[in-house]
């Protein structure tokens, strides 16, 4: 009852802190960025502190590892949106990651703790395939890849969202700019209107440079925490194999979830293998990771939907509160 109770409030005490730090961050687009990204990054470290607490509550509770059913995978992937959060926190201060994180965490959270999964926040005893040492190592691999590769997409989603603006106001703004070149009459030239376009060329140029900067570097980051959920993915993979073939005699059966995890793991190859060209990389490579995103939730949620398959044990039955 203790440990129920504890669970309860730490849960409600993340969320409510992870709400705030979304609030600081919509403030921070009017108000003193300095002070309100100090708070928001000690709201984020304050909910990895309270999220940790409930994966250790919950585990002494349940007597086992917090990884059994949705519910618990998806306070786990919080616990990992926040750690990615924080670690290149306390390495560079400050990071692209801070709205993606905070953003991924209140909705994992939110829909984890909502009356849509009543029926499995209560812990159960773990299924026969389930009493494995291997359940900590092969869960935890992907429930971090996926966090890590969702991260990285939702970059690579960005830097397009920025891509194709820059490309369409540079497009008009070349035609406005040349619509007003033209405009001469004479020898009489309008020396307020031509100072009025190298002003304008001006502004232009700079908002071009600190768009392609922020490209450069949103480029930079999405590669970096794609490649770290990557190498979790391929581990994740690899020790599911052995654990299969431990529970179920075969390490390779095409059940459902395996089959969309090995086309994650091949969609995600491929946009490796993009970034090794300097013709592919940017938006090219950015556009395999937008669909990666979507092939994520394919394989983490889509699947299961179904209920079927080795891992129905994982599905759940969406109820009304």
């Amino acid at each position: 009852m203790i440990f129920s109770t504890l669970e309860h409030i730490l849960t409600h005490i993340s969320f409510s802190i992870v709400s705030i730090v979304i609030t600081i961050h919509l403030i921070t687009l009017f108000g003193n960025e300095i002070i309100t990204y100090d708070s928001s990054e000690k709201g984020m470290i304050a909910t990895f502190l309270c999220l940790t607490g409930l994966l250790i509550t919950r585990w002494i509770y349940s007597g086992h590892f917090p990884l059994s059913d949705l519910y618990e995978s998806l306070i786990f992937l919080s616990w990992s949106f926040s750690l990615i959060h924080i670690v290149p926190y306390f390495k560079i201060r400050k990071n692209y990651l801070t709205t993606i994180t905070a953003s991924s965490t209140i909705f994992t959270q939110g829909f984890a703790t909502s009356g849509l999964l009543n029926e499995i926040q209560k812990p159960t005893i773990l299924v026969p395939a389930l009493q494995s040492e291997w359940l900590i190592m092969h869960v935890s691999m992907m429930i971090l890849s996926y966090a890590a590769l969702l991260c990285g997409s939702l970059l690579s989603v960005a830097l397009l969202v920025i891509t194709f603006r820059k490309i369409f106001y540079s497009s008009k703004s070349n035609n406005l700019l040349k619509l007003n070149e033209s405009f001469s009459f004479g020898e009489i030239q309008y020396k307020n209107e031509r100072n009025n376009i190298f002003y304008a060329k001006n502004i232009f140029y700079a908002k071009n440079y600190y768009k392609a900067q922020l490209i450069q570097q949103l480029d930079f980051w999405s590669y970096r925490v794609i490649s770290l959920g990557f190498i979790f993915l391929t581990i994740g993979i690899l020790s599911g194999a052995v654990w299969a073939n431990e529970a179920w005699g075969s390490y390779w059966s095409w059940d459902p979830k395996e089959t969309w995890a090995f086309i994650t793991w091949i969609v995600f190859a491929i946009y490796l293998h993009t970034r090794t060209n300097k013709n592919l990389q940017g938006a090219n490579s950015a556009i395999v990771a937008t669909l990666g995103f979507l092939i994520i939730w394919i394989c983490y949620f889509g699947v299961n939907l179904l209920g079927i398959g080795l891992h129905s044990y994982g599905s759940f039955t969406l109820t009304s509160s």
